[in-house]
């Protein structure tokens, strides 16, 4: 891999113009449509060998569609784009002019074989060729192949449309180019891409086949509810529910047996699964009773098995340990990664559990370095050197790349390690993906404070321990806003000493509309760093107006626009450079404020917003512009927000957030 961010990669090829999807049964659909729906203007055929499955297939994506309008996440020609040149077909002659084929057949070695080779037959050379397995390695599918270094492996994990996972193989006959691109293309389009070693069941699948046979071997001291029941504490959906969704008895024998043959007689299959085709268990949120002692027997021996396998892809180099546990969280639903989870738990605890799957499942890997090892690692940050800069990439895809405690400390530590590096020029923040570069704080903790304008307090100056090192910093910090930056988000862009932008970019401070008041800064930088622009941050501010970026570059805000990607990055290290030795301070003093002129207390969609919330922000608005220093004007910011987090209105915005509907401040007047 060239690159920690796939989009800093300068790709090989360009995107794709038609797209053969090969097996138009249960997810080969489901991956069209999250092709057709990230890029519309390709075409995308779907090949089977039964006319039937490819009609159904073409509904599918209808309905999908549909769906997606009915939900308002798509307009009508939007959805009329996703649907359009999509078409079926069982002639293999019909890809001859494809730029990319994946096959999403049956599990089966002998049939993918065949496919490929009539594949290879029709398409030009430099096709690129995939396989949707699971488990089989890319070395045995593809050892027949004229050109194996445009194949490989793209995982996909149901449902593909919506799950943003996938896993790309590097396996010795790939080109590394072709890697680089899918990675590219994938990050691009929503995807998050993870790079494995070509080992059976790859990485995602030996942590989710071996936690489900595990589960299936304690049936001897629990039902599957009691298990499922056990496993809701790691997990959002326990193995038995997830086997019953995916149909995947028969899907944990094949892959078990693939690594008993290959690793050792303790992976064999539970018998169980060739026996049963329903387990009877219960939903996620439900659970049933069970013993304490069966209960923890049953606790240890599903965390044994995460551990024994999460500690076996890294001893291996099967895997990264950050994508490990990213993946965990996002492909296969588990609440925290699995490294995560040894870290919470502690290097005792850890060694106890996997202690006792030894005793109880000889054979099962144990860890080869001391357990510590496992957890040096970025979780949450890439950080990549481009000429003599550091570009850290804000990595929680799942949260649309949200501020939490350990993000911000990370992004932290980089800079701490290398900013007095005499190499290192300057620093680029910049968010994961095509979709946002942060979507502001992630408000977990904040329901806990509510009511305690202390703690409240405390929480918004703890938060600011990152921009308030920003501020002192005497190397320049750029921030590449790559999408939406939201809340904290905006907040973090606000205390760089530059701003560049995508010219689709937009800026929005939403605190107003969830009862509470921005309390990281935005109350009081803005009118310090942009004074030409006091009035258009009073509309952000007070109606949480959406700024963007063009309209922000006419005002100063953002000093440079881009077109693309690679372009942003481009522009994001020569505003470094121009800023090197110069970062511009906030300015200190008192400084003048535009009037505040009466606003009816409703927000930029019309929903009516809290008169107490909008009095605390604009007292804070001119006490902190009134303020001495700039320290003193962030402390006002700070209590400001401890002093929202005591009303009525913020009890009702932060709840109506979580129950996800509109709050009604008109009950908190």
């Amino acid at each position: 891999m060239t690159t920690q961010n796939p989009l800093l990669h300068t790709p090989a090829r360009p995107l794709p113009k038609h797209v053969a999807i090969i097996g138009a049964g249960t997810i080969g659909p489901d991956i069209g449509y999250y092709l057709k729906s990230a890029l519309p203007q390709i075409r995308l055929t779907l090949v089977d060998v039964h006319q039937t499955a490819i009609d159904k297939a073409l509904q599918r994506c209808q309905d999908y569609a549909k769906k997606a309008v009915a939900k308002g996440k798509m307009s009508e020609p939007q959805a009329s784009a996703v649907v359009a040149n999509i078409a079926g077909t069982t002639d293999y002659a019909q890809l001859a002019d494809c730029d990319w084929v994946i096959e999403a057949a049956t599990e089966n070695m002998a049939l993918k074989r065949r496919i490929f080779a009539q594949v290879e037959s029709v398409v030009r050379p430099d096709a690129l060729i995939t396989s949707n397995t699971s488990s089989l390695p890319a070395a045995r599918i593809f050892s027949e192949l004229k050109h194996p270094g445009r194949a490989t492996v793209t995982h996909f994990f149901a449902p593909a449309w919506r799950n943003p996972a996938v896993e790309v193989i590097a396996w010795e006959k790939t080109d590394p180019a072709v890697v680089d691109w899918l990675r590219w293309l994938f990050c691009l389009t929503g995807k998050v891409p993870l790079v494995t070693a070509d080992a059976v069941c790859f990485m995602l699948d030996r942590i989710f086949d071996n936690w489900c046979n595990e589960a299936a071997l304690l049936l001897d001291r629990a039902t599957a509810a009691e298990i499922d029941s056990v496993a809701a504490e790691f997990v959002h959906a326990g193995p038995f529910f997830v086997l019953n969704l995916a149909r995947g008895n028969p899907i944990i024998t094949e892959t078990n047996t693939l690594q008993a043959e290959e690793e050792g007689a303790h992976y064999t299959p539970a018998p169980v699964f060739r026996s049963v085709d329903t387990w009877l268990t219960v939903p996620p949120g439900k659970r049933v009773d069970i013993a304490p002692e069966t209960a923890a027997a049953i606790r240890d021996r599903l965390l044994g098995i995460l551990f024994s396998q999460s500690v076996d892809i890294l001893d291996r180099s099967i895997g990264e340990p950050a994508d490990l546990d990213l993946g965990c969280r996002t492909a296969l639903g588990f609440r925290k990664g699995p490294l995560e989870l040894m870290r919470d738990l502690g290097d005792a605890e850890t060694r106890r559990i996997l202690d006792r799957l030894k005793a109880e499942r000889p054979g099962m890997p144990m860890p080869k370095q001391p357990l510590a090892a496992y957890q040096d690692f970025w979780r949450h940050v890439l950080v990549d050197d481009t000429d003599g800069v550091k570009v850290i990439t804000l990595r929680r895809p799942e949260a649309m790349n949200a501020l939490h405690d350990e993000l911000t400390d990370e992004v932290l530590s980089v800079i701490r390690k290398f900013e007095a590096d005499p190499a290192v020029k300057g620093f680029v923040l910049a968010g994961y993906g095509a979709r946002a570069f942060c979507a502001g704080a992630d408000i977990g903790r904040f329901p806990s404070m509510l009511g305690d304008a202390a703690a409240a307090t405390r929480y918004a100056r703890d938060c600011s321990r990152l921009l308030v090192h920003l501020d002192a910093m005497k190397k320049p910090v750029v921030a590449a806003l790559n999408g939406m930056a939201l809340g904290g988000g905006l907040e973090l862009a606000m205390r760089c000493h530059g701003i560049v932008a995508l010219k689709d970019a937009w800026m929005q401070l939403p605190e107003i509309t969830l009862g509470i008041v921005p309390g990281i800064g935005a109350m009081v930088v803005p009118y310090r760093r942009w004074p030409q622009a006091a009035a258009t941050f009073h509309g952000m501010l007070r109606r949480a107006d959406k700024l963007k970026a063009a309209e922000a570059r006419k005002l100063g805000v953002v000093d440079a626009l881009a077109d693309d990607l690679p372009g942003l990055i481009v522009t994001a290290l020569a505003r470094v450079q121009a800023l090197a030795g110069k970062p511009s301070p906030i300015a200190q003093g008192a400084v003048p404020l535009a009037p505040l002129e009466p606003i009816t207390p409703a927000s930029a969609s019309g929903q009516p917003l809290s008169q107490e919330i909008m009095g605390i922000l604009e007292s804070a608005v001119r006490d902190a512009a009134a303020a001495t220093t700039l320290d003193a004007a962030l402390e006002i910011g700070y209590r400001a927000f401890g002093a929202s987090a005591c009303t009525a209105a913020a009890r009702e915005g932060i709840g109506a957030f979580q129950e996800g509907r509109k709050p009604d401040f008109s009950r908190t007047s």
